[in-house]
């Protein structure tokens, strides 16, 4: 039984604009330290397998550059998606080509773009679910415990305990995002987790899943499966891709099958959704502020600015995002940093391509 770990490195980031854009994503920026966020999701995952069993799901836009972030990939294992279909089918797509090198395989499911520092923790919860995966044919999801009442977060509500030595428990639902007071409620009851969106399971145990859950999925799987290695492999794989609903991985399979169990993680994590979770994670100065670059304050107390080599003149405010680059320059309240993607969606309806 071997190991492999699937990143899921697709999206665009639109909540980091303007540094974020379509060919130089979210995941590969230097977003929550010196290296990209790829490079360190990478790296933390070579602790657990070799790089010849690291996939990474992306788009043709990003192709080149994950693969002058990432060289020591073999090219075979950047997988690229005709088209963005949701979790479901690029975790699909990821098993049917893992299935094919080891019938047998554990397979890991990890986006590109979280922040882990208790390597030692990490490691620890990895061991545990694919004992889990492999001992009880479960599908894991890794589940953290909820600091305050986070509304940009889904929910995993859990009840049994199967074994008393392992912090693993039998999922009751699963739960979208909530407004506050919901939140705030499952917060109280004391038996809901964030969904980390990281998961474990047998490669032929997920695969069952796409079979009896989305069956019509799952029959594209298989005819893409048999143009592995062919020649026919890419006009397979976009004429089947193109039939394929887009659902999520949770709605598709999470919420439906038995043999979910989530396990409940100890070590920091944060999904770093918004410049305000960048603001939050980063060492402030004795005011509170956040800065990268040639940055002056005047009286100012708790803001984020990114310089991009022109100085950056800041008098009299308080909780502010700034982040200037080469082309564009975005000002904002900290508190406003989730509505970026409004935004962006907002300048490409006005055909502003140039710079997003």
């Amino acid at each position: 039984m071997s190991f492999f770990a699937v990143i899921m490195a697709g999206g665009v980031g639109k909540r980091f604009w303007p540094q974020s854009r379509r060919s130089t994503p979210k995941q590969l920026l230097s977003i929550a330290g010196e290296e990209s966020m790829l490079r360190v999701t990478v790296d933390r995952l070579k602790l657990f397998a070799p790089a010849d069993h690291i996939l990474i799901i992306t788009n043709s836009d990003q192709e080149k550059g994950i693969l002058s972030e990432i060289p020591e990939l073999p090219s075979e294992n950047i997988i690229i998606e005709p088209e963005g279909k949701n979790t479901a089918p690029a975790i699909g797509l990821a098993a049917i080509i893992i299935q094919h090198r080891d019938p047998e395989a554990v397979m890991g499911v990890f986006p590109a773009d979280h922040f882990i520092q208790d390597l030692s923790s990490f490691a620890e919860s990895i061991e545990q679910s694919i004992k889990v995966a492999a001992d009880r044919q479960g599908l894991v999801t890794f589940g953290v415990t909820p600091s305050r009442p986070a509304t940009g977060y889904g929910y995993i509500q859990y009840h049994d305990r199967p074994d008393a030595e392992e912090p693993v428990f039998a999922v009751k639902a699963f739960a979208e995002k909530p407004d506050l007071d919901t939140a705030k409620l499952f917060l109280k009851s004391g038996d809901f987790l964030w969904n980390s969106g990281m998961f474990v399971w047998e490669v032929d145990v997920i695969l069952e899943a796409f079979k009896e859950f989305l069956p019509a999925i799952w029959d594209s799987l298989e005819n893409i499966k048999r143009a592995i290695g062919l020649p026919v492999w890419n006009s397979v794989l976009t004429v089947e891709w193109a039939t394929l609903r887009s659902i999520s991985i949770d709605y598709g399979i999470m919420e439906k099958a038995k043999n979910v169990f989530v396990l409940k993680v100890e070590f920091d994590w944060n999904d770093v959704g918004s410049w305000d979770a960048v603001y939050e994670m980063s060492k402030k100065d004795p005011k509170g502020n956040v800065s990268r670059g040639d940055v002056i304050y005047h009286n100012c107390t708790n803001n984020l600015v990114l310089g991009d080599g022109r100085t950056i003149a800041l008098m009299g405010v308080n909780n502010l995002v700034v982040v200037d680059t080469e082309d564009a320059i975005l000002i904002m309240p900290r508190e406003q940093t989730e509505m970026v993607k409004e935004l962006v969606d907002y300048l490409k309806k006005q055909k502003r391509d140039s710079i997003t």
